[in-house]
């Protein structure tokens, strides 16, 4: 028994198989499922037909359904056919072709061609299809490298055009960036004069309520000159009218009076020189250096310079005042004029509060602001306590910042604290408040309402 006679049948239609599944790919279609029976039939009833005679009849037929079979493969997708894919095409048409004429000679039993020129035929029909396969690949790879090619100059190109792209935009960008810098170095200019102008008109207002407060602290003396004058001058008239009656006795005595009065206008003279010498020695330009200072006695000077200012402005203005000044703290290393100008503010900002505060008439209300230094651990501190309104806690966290005030627009910059929050720190101090708010009755208790600013200098 020949075992190849057998097999070969199976592994024709095993070939079948993959060969079909081959074109379906390089035609782009797909099989249908009434095909694969066909296919198990070409495989299996040719080796069946060895072995049955009775159907051996009718495995011949079986092998014309193929070219009918890859006829369909072709006809179905004839309209999508393009490039390599001929290639394929002409190959099937070659090997059915030399199939067909070498099916024909063969089963002719005197041959009208010389007998080695029918296995040429079979030879050609074996190998058109393969052949055709190999055209088919490389007509493709060659398809394929030219797709590359071309995605490749097209990717090229558009990154040329992106390049462009992007050096305009970036170009763009630059004018945009150079525009907006232009135009945030001009706002910042002006916000920096803005500035200038604000923190210049915050210090021309303490100067003012510093001039107010001066000017009220010598009005004091100033008057006691005045009057003594205007006495001594009624006396000395006096004088002349009993000088020329000749009542000796009586010269004499108002002559005393003139002298008691003129001591009394030296006395008023000399203090508010020592008022003015004082005043103009913290009130000079700051050198920024600084200098061996009595605290205490700086801040009593500025606070009784604030009040009269405040009294200037407000002549129903009062309010009692309290000081506890730690008499060992002695001279401290300070820039005197920052930290009078900063104590300012804060006695300013504290009558104030108290004045607000007694503008509402609350029963048994009594203004009180309080000043003390005492010197403890290394540190000297300053405290100024109102018992106005507090300040909001929402709000404690902003008084520091520029241009931030809860006075009414005109009353204040906004820059009072924050410059004496400046001069504080460059002093390497802290500065704390710490404000109550009677959250139930605002402005009757006068207990649990008001604002203390706490400055640590230090020693």
């Amino acid at each position: 028994m020949n075992l190849a006679l057998y097999l070969s049948p199976f592994f024709a239609g095993l070939a079948l198989y993959f060969t079909t599944r081959i074109l379906a790919t390089i035609f782009k279609t797909r099989i249908k499922a009434i095909f694969f029976p066909f296919i198990l039939l070409v495989s299996v009833l040719p080796s069946a037909g060895n072995y049955i005679s009775s159907i051996a009849v009718y495995t011949g037929p079986l092998y014309l359904l193929i070219p009918v079979f890859y006829g369909y493969l072709v006809i179905s997708s004839w309209k999508n056919l393009k490039g390599a894919q001929w290639s394929v095409v002409a190959g099937l048409i070659a090997t059915f072709t030399f199939g067909g004429l070498f099916t024909y000679q063969f089963s002719k039993a005197q041959y009208t061609w010389p007998f080695p020129y029918c296995y040429v035929l079979a030879g050609a029909s074996a190998l058109s299809l393969p052949l055709s396969l190999m055209v088919y690949v490389a007509i493709r790879f060659k398809e394929i490298l030219t797709d590359v090619q071309t995605n490749a100059k097209q990717v090229l190109q558009l990154s040329e055009e992106k390049k462009e792209q992007a050096l305009r935009q970036q170009k763009i960008l630059e004018e945009e960036v150079a525009r907006q810098t232009i135009e945030l170095r001009t706002s910042f200019e002006n916000l920096k004069s803005t500035q200038a102008q604000l923190i210049q008109s915050e210090k021309m207002a303490s100067l003012g309520e510093l001039t107010a407060g001066i000017a009220h602290e010598i009005q004091n003396p100033l008057n006691f000159v005045n009057n003594f004058s205007d006495v001594n001058k009624e006396l000395l008239e006096e004088l002349q009218e009993e000088a020329a009656k000749g009542n000796i006795d009586e010269v004499k005595t108002i002559a005393t009076d003139v002298i008691a009065n003129e001591e009394k206008i030296n006395h008023h003279g000399k203090r508010a020189d020592a008022i003015v010498k004082g005043m103009l020695q913290h009130s000079r330009l700051s050198t920024g250096e600084k200098e061996a200072t009595d605290i205490n006695k700086l801040a009593d000077e500025y606070l009784r310079l604030a009040y009269q200012g405040m009294r200037a402005k407000d002549n129903a203005f009062n309010t009692e005042i309290k000081t506890e000044f730690d008499e060992s703290i002695g001279n401290i290393n300070i820039v005197p004029q920052d930290i009078g100008r900063m104590l300012l503010n804060l006695y300013n900002n504290a009558f104030y509060a108290v004045n607000e505060k007694a503008k509402l008439q609350a029963a048994g209300y009594k203004p009180e602001v309080c000043v003390t230094t005492k010197k403890m651990n290394g540190k000297i501190e300053i405290s100024v306590r109102d018992n106005g309104n507090g300040i909001p806690q929402k709000i404690v966290d902003k008084i520091f910042q520029p241009f931030f005030t809860t006075k009414p627009t005109g009353s204040g910059t906004g820059l009072g604290l924050s410059l004496s929050y400046d001069i504080v720190k460059a002093h390497g101090g802290e500065i704390k408040v710490i404000s109550k708010v009677d959250e139930g009755n605002p402005g009757q208790s006068g207990k649990r309402e008001g604002t203390e600013f706490i400055i640590a200098l230090p020693d």
